[in-house]
């Protein structure tokens, strides 16, 4: 069967060559000769043998008669190609079908063949799981005798390598009814894990209607925790809150030990001087699907953090982030273990009590950790006051705490640590609450591990819990008489596990109510708030950059219908104006001198220049020069930096009339996208630019009607100049204390010019009765009386009928000069606008969505929360929405509860069931 469904396999293919191969022979046979022929059918021959082998078994099996025929065919139709050339192809054609056929023959065959087996091996399957299935009920209904192992468990449950079967109540078995809370939230017996019997290899002598029971609670009490951190997030009302265990003590009583021999793990810093100074929210999460214990730091967005000793360390650095001379902080700490073998608790761990301040802490210090610690043990929180067994417990500093704001006892726990150190009796009598009673009593532990020689501790299996309780039987089990199972007394690591969940639920059950009522009042409050401040108007930091950014970018759009080639024009040539002032100051105005003091080398040849000679070799190189200067300073660079310059500018008076102005962040990102995308544009656009002026920097042809419109615009731009300089005057006279004071200056330094006054150096004291810095100013003003004087003469020359034809272009050079820059503008501009101002309105829409998601996400998720809270008006509104919202799903989440009805352990009240989600008054029965 297999030689056959291989030899099928390979038919397919080769008979499909065979018939390729004829057809493309057939086309080579006419031109070919009969030699070409003859190894055509040899090679077709050989081809049409080899599968026939394969599909007998390897038999040769060969068909003779059309193998001899084919050569002498061959010869045939090479010596007729007229008559036979039409029958060779059809033959050939006939070939290939053949040849398909027979490949779909052996195809279909292992298809066959395939589906056979495949349905064999899924009844094989089938026929297993229902094996496994069977096997499992068996194990369910002896659950209470041994435990599986948890690799056949995941075997029933079909979670191994075969892919994992389906659950629910039409696919496998049904778990067994004891294991369903709430439609099977927690597993059965969930709760031997939390307490420690399987860590500890202690026996569970619980009942079945006690492990359901438990059960039960503990998923009552995971789901309360989360609405206590739920609520936790609400803040502010005190009223609105559920209560956590908080444990005090001294530095010396063994807290620490505790809360490590609670979690199974050695997590809290250790050493002397204080080391806890902040208060540590503690949060057990018991997760059955954990494979491995791990802890969280929510604040610090430290997630799955497997390694303790990294936990430790980062504790005790948090702890120490709080200055020695301030010591203690009330910003908390939170932190979250997973684990299946850790109770649902909600601890906080505060910082011991002292009796007396050390050399180096403030001397406030014991004020300062009482009234943290008397922060955290008012009510509802349940407290956990450690005290040490060698320690009277009249001197108990937690339990003095615990007295002031819980005086009746009512809820807190004694935890009686080190009884290993005391006599039994007395340990005995501690723990009988005789002298200090209180209502839900003492608990004894020996939670501090002993020393072996060498210093290490015993462990069993790296397992913390293991190993104290096996130390706490062999202590409390050699004094069956104080700590027996008659004497009454609480021991134990695990009883004092028990006890913390029993109480905790039973504490949230009973504030429950009152805190329902309190929530349903701050829901009506935040909901009549939003409707009345916002409208019922919905707000979310996505709806709000949203919003931001479409109308930013409806302000972009009307920039970009107003801001074109026009505008650049004119911000070109006002630019190009500045540089021809430069020419004629450097080339014409400027006299040459380098001193006022000194006496001028030749007289203002400017002033000659109307009665010059047209042909004057001078004036002729003074304008070249200065053509030249403009045309090759680089007007590529500047244009593309002055374009650039005034679209940035446009881009950020755009970004402060938007909402981007409240984010300062996302304003700079916005606004570096802008200068992205014009810097990735500005070197090509000069080279173009650049590249389309060359004709202009040898010969300018200025045509007449330019010189007209360079006459006209050059007189406005002598006349800003001028006014330049006499508003400069002005200001001159004002900081040396009025006209008549410069008057005087400015007459002394042209005296000193004319050589009336002979002044040798510079002088610090100055000269003439005049200081150093007044002398400055006088010869400042002097300069600007002189430039002022110079631009009235050639305004004046170029309104001038001598400056109204081209030809006299040397006579004004000012016109020639404003005709040429305007040419340079106009011919920059053409390029500017289609590379770079066209290119920017495209691109740059998509660069600011692009800038601003990366902004976003480069903050863990928080960015875009973060901006939004960045407008004090939209936290506002983000705050009340968001406090509504987590009030509505607290209440969903106690309505559950209320729903919840399993084992008779919650039972809710008809009225509360009619009154539903509007007025929460129903009555917890546990």
């Amino acid at each position: 069967m297999s030689a056959q469904l291989r030899a099928a396999g390979a038919i397919a293919p080769v008979a499909r060559r065979v018939g390729l191969r004829a057809v493309r022979q057939f086309h080579q046979f006419p031109t070919g000769g009969i030699q070409r022929a003859d190894l055509a059918a040899r090679d077709l021959r050989r081809s049409v043998q080899f599968p026939a082998k394969l599909y007998h078994n390897a038999v040769m099996v060969r068909n003779a008669s059309f193998v001899r025929l084919l050569p002498k065919l061959a010869i045939k139709f090479v010596r007729i190609p007229a008559l036979f050339g039409g029958l060779m192809l059809g033959a050939a054609g006939w070939v290939q079908y053949q040849a398909i056929q027979l490949g779909n023959s052996a195809t279909e065959m292992y298809t066959n063949v395939k589906t056979g087996v495949t349905d064999t091996a899924f009844a094989i399957w089938g026929t297993a799981t229902d094996i496994a299935n069977q096997t499992k009920k068996g194990f369910n209904e002896k659950k209470g005798q041994f435990t599986m192992p948890e690799w056949l468990d995941n075997i029933m449950k079909g979670e191994g390598a075969a892919g994992g079967g389906s659950g629910g109540p039409n696919g496998g078995s049904e778990p067994p009814k004891q294991s369903r809370v709430a439609g099977g939230a927690a597993a059965a017996g969930a709760s031997a894990a939390a307490y420690g019997y399987g860590a500890a290899e202690e026996d569970d002598d619980r009942s079945p209607e006690e492990v359901s029971k438990d059960d039960h609670m503990m998923y009552i009490t995971k789901r309360m925790i989360e609405i206590r951190n739920l609520l936790s997030r609400v803040g502010q009302s005190s009223s609105v809150t559920l209560p956590s265990i908080v444990v005090i003590g001294s530095q010396s009583s063994g807290k620490s030990s505790v809360l490590e021999a609670i979690v199974g793990h050695e997590f809290l810093p250790k050493g002397s001087n204080m080391i806890t100074r902040r208060p540590i929210e503690l949060t057990l999460v018991n997760d059955p699907q954990a494979k491995v214990d791990y802890g969280e730091f929510p604040d610090l967005g430290l997630a799955r953090v497997t390694d303790f000793s990294l936990i430790q360390k980062t504790l005790t650095e948090l702890n120490q982030s709080v200055p020695e001379s301030q010591c203690v902080s009330d910003d908390p700490i939170r932190l979250t273990i997973h684990s299946p073998r850790v109770p649902d608790l909600s601890l906080i761990d505060l910082p011991g009590y002292i009796q007396v301040a050390g050399e180096n802490q403030p001397r406030e210090l014991k004020r300062k950790i009482s009234e943290l610690c008397d922060k955290y043990i008012r009510g509802p929180n349940i407290i956990l006051a450690i005290s040490a067994a060698d320690t009277d417990l009249a001197n108990s500093t937690a339990l003095q705490a615990s007295r002031r704001v819980d005086p009746r006892g009512e809820r807190t726990i004694g935890v009686i640590t080190k009884m290993d150190l005391v006599d039994p009796e007395k340990g005995a009598a501690i723990l009988g609450d005789k002298q200090y009673p209180l209502r839900l009593g003492y608990v004894g532990v020996i939670s501090k591990m002993p020393v072996q020689t060498g210093g290490l501790f015993r462990r069993e299996s790296n397992n913390l819990l293991a190993s104290i309780n096996k130390n706490e039987k062999a202590f409390f089990n050699s004094h069956p008489e104080e700590f027996g199972p008659n004497s009454g007394a609480a021991t134990g690591t695990i009883t004092l596990r028990k006890k913390l969940m029993h109480v905790l639920e039973q504490q949230m059950s009973s504030k429950l109510t009152e805190t329902t009522d309190a929530i349903t009042r701050e829901l009506e409050e935040t909901t009549y708030q939003f409707k009345v401040q916002y409208n019922e108007q919905p707000m979310s930091a996505e709806s709000y950059l949203a919003a931001s950014l479409d109308d930013f970018k409806h302000q972009f759009h009307n920039f970009a219908n107003t801001f074109g080639r026009q505008q650049l024009l004119e911000l070109l040539k006002d630019s190009l104006d500045q540089k021809v002032l430069d020419q004629l100051a450097a080339r014409y105005w400027n006299k040459p001198i380098e001193d006022l003091f000194i006496a001028p080398a030749e007289p203002d040849s400017l002033a000659d220049l109307p009665k010059a000679d047209p042909k004057s070799p001078y004036w002729h190189r003074q304008l070249d020069t200065a053509c030249s200067g403009l045309t090759r300073l680089g007007v590529g660079r500047l244009a593309a930096t002055v374009a650039s310059n005034a679209i940035q500018a446009n881009i950020d008076k755009l970004l402060d009339k938007s909402s981007f102005a409240k984010h300062p962040s996302a304003r700079q990102v916005i606004s570096e996208a802008a200068a992205l995308v014009l810097a990735d544009r500005a070197y090509a656009t000069s080279d173009g630019i650049e590249i389309s002026l060359k004709p202009y920097k040898f010969d300018p042809d200025i045509q007449p009607n330019e010189w007209e419109k360079g006459r006209e615009h050059v007189v406005g731009v002598l006349q800003g100049e001028l006014d330049q300089c006499q508003n400069a005057i002005k200001s001159l006279e004002n900081s040396v204390g009025g006209r008549k004071k410069l008057r005087e200056v400015m007459s002394f330094v042209d005296k000193a010019r004319k050589g009336e006054i002979i002044i040798e150096g510079d002088h610090p004291s100055g000269a003439g009765g005049f200081s150093a810095a007044l002398l400055a100013r006088g010869r400042e003003a002097v300069f600007l009386r002189d430039r002022a004087d110079i631009i009235n003469m050639r305004i004046l020359a170029s309104k001038s009928r001598k400056c109204k034809s081209l030809e006299n272009k040397y006579y004004c050079p000012e016109i020639f000069l404003d005709a040429v820059a305007t040419k340079l503008a106009q011919t920059a501009v053409l390029f500017l606008n289609v590379e770079m101002l066209n290119d920017f309105y495209h691109r740059f829409p998509r660069e600011v969505e692009t800038k601003l998601n990366e902004y976003m996400n480069s903050h863990g998720g928080n960015g875009l929360e973060k901006f939004a809270r960045e407008d004090p008006k939209i936290r506002r509104h983000l705050d009340l929405v968001q406090r509504k919202e987590l009030l509505e799903l607290v209440l969903m989440k106690i309505q559950d509860l209320h729903r919840f009805d399993a084992a008779g352990n919650v039972k809710p009240d008809r009225d509360y069931m009619k009154k539903g989600r509007g007025g929460q008054r129903g009555r917890w029965s546990f």
